[in-house]
């Protein structure tokens, strides 16, 4: 299951999240606050150093930030190697 990160507050956040559901997209939102520093904690750094949202985790680990790259992604059903990175 994908597991995507955002503030529903946030235009880009919304558009990953209305992707997602358009598509049926099984999924876990995990809400997060940019006002209060949730995106820069170590935990959250640590998979996504650029602290940036939204962003999606896959099953096996790859994560993907910035929400048109995300939406592309999703639109296009891909479950490649290519794409998105891995972080190892």
């Amino acid at each position: 299951m994908i597991t995507a990160y955002g503030d529903s507050m946030s235009g880009n956040c919304y558009k990953v999240q209305l992707v997602l559901n358009m598509l049926g997209v099984e999924h876990l939102w995990q809400e997060m606050s940019i006002t209060k520093g949730e995106t820069h904690t170590p935990e959250f750094l640590a998979k996504y150093p650029a602290g940036k949202i939204p962003s999606i985790e896959l099953d096996d680990g790859r994560v993907l930030s910035e929400s048109n790259a995300i939406m592309g992604y999703l639109a296009e059903g891909s479950e490649s190697d290519e794409s998105p990175q891995k972080n190892e």
